[in-house]
């Protein structure tokens, strides 16, 4: 252990005391004592307190057409903050364009409880968006991201902040068991995380959705990334930020209906696979190269049988085939093409994600106001 040099040189041997008059000495062992629990403080760590340090916390909620559920999501999400009186908690909900009573329920909620903000979007831009919404207005330290169907639970978010407070800068929620759902629909969920994790140039947790509790720094090089066509779990690994599980039960939805469609999960799924890999495109050259090998085995096929003197219009019924496979190949892959150039059109326009009709509860509006 290296002594500070400010307390050394007032270090030394007990046996010395002996020789110094009564009142040096006391005074001497008293400077001793000092010296020693100053040493001691230095060389031995003290619990650690960032459990009691306060920490801001944003929570963000996407909603849509979510009035019946959103009462008790309040209810809960307020029981569970309370349970964490270190934690300075802001919620950011974000109406995406709702067409029952949510915004004017948001209203009243931002009435009553200060902490409440609500961002209002001019039209449904999708949830993503709106997710990337919250997140660009959130000022914690931590931002937590959860849906507003109560599926992934409120009172889950006190463990994954107590990771987030131990250094890992993305925790994400993995559902261990999903009710209220279809075997099919779980076995997809399940077949197409694999699939893209397996394919993907990052690797992506298996079985996470959006829940999850991200550091602002992650947040911030979240933002930094303006892609309109966004697979949020893929993003989020990409940054390459430490990152840990919480395995959770996730519960049926408490009201309503999904707003997820068949053909918005299949969007959701595409948009995943063309923005986190090359394979389609490495799949169409492939293909191109086999088809080319085999053509080279028909036409020396065809100019053995022409020199030979076979029948030379025997083999039609292959080559009506093979044209037939050529020609669905070729459209199939000038649609993966299509998609990438779609892409890259979209992106071009350098449209915003987003656009922001409302915005009530910001300390930061009220301050601009005052002015």
């Amino acid at each position: 252990m290296r002594i500070p040099r400010l307390i050394a040189p007032r270090l030394f041997s007990l046996h010395s005391l002996h020789s110094l008059p009564l009142h040096h000495s006391q005074l001497v062992a008293k400077r001793y004592t000092t010296a020693v629990k100053r040493i001691r403080r230095l060389a031995i760590p003290t619990p650690d307190s960032s459990e009691n340090a306060t920490a801001r916390l944003s929570v963000v909620v996407p909603c849509f057409n979510e009035e019946r559920v959103l009462p008790e999501l309040h209810r809960r999400l307020s029981a569970t903050v309370e349970e964490a009186p270190s934690l300075e908690v802001e919620l950011i909900c974000v109406d995406d364009g709702s067409s029952d009573g949510t915004l004017d329920l948001l209203r009243s909620m931002q009435r009553a409880d200060a902490r409440v903000r609500v961002l209002a979007l001019s039209r449904n831009f999708g949830q993503l968006a709106a997710t990337t919404a919250g997140l660009g207005a959130a000022t914690g330290d931590a931002v937590a991201v959860i849906d507003a169907d109560m599926q992934d639970p409120p009172e889950v978010l006190l463990e994954m902040v107590a990771r987030w407070r131990e250094g890992v800068e993305v925790v994400y929620g993995v559902r261990s068991a999903r009710d209220g759902e279809t075997v099919a629909k779980r076995w997809a969920s399940k077949a197409f995380s694999r699939f893209i994790n397996r394919i993907s140039e990052v690797s992506i947790p298996l079985d996470a959705g959006e829940f999850c509790v991200l550091d602002r720094k992650v947040v911030d090089a979240f933002l930094a990334m303006p892609e309109r066509d966004r697979y949020h779990r893929g993003m989020i690994a990409w940054t390459g930020f430490r990152r840990e599980a919480v395995r959770f039960h996730r519960p049926p939805r408490a009201a309503g209906e999904t707003k997820y469609t068949n053909t918005m999960m299949w969007r959701l799924a595409l948009d995943g696979l063309l923005s986190f890999s090359l394979m389609p495109l490495r799949l169409a050259a492939w293909t191109g190269f086999l088809v080319a090998a085999a053509s080279m085995l028909g036409v020396l096929y065809g100019l053995a049988s022409r020199l030979l003197g076979d029948d030379p219009v025997r083999g039609w019924t292959m080559m009506f085939l093979a044209v037939l496979f050529l020609g669905g190949a070729q459209l199939v892959f000038i649609g993966i093409l299509g998609e990438y150039v779609g892409r890259i059109y979209g992106e071009a326009k350098r449209r915003p994600l987003y656009l922001v009709r409302e915005r009530l509860g910001f300390p930061e509006d009220a301050e601009r106001q005052s002015r």
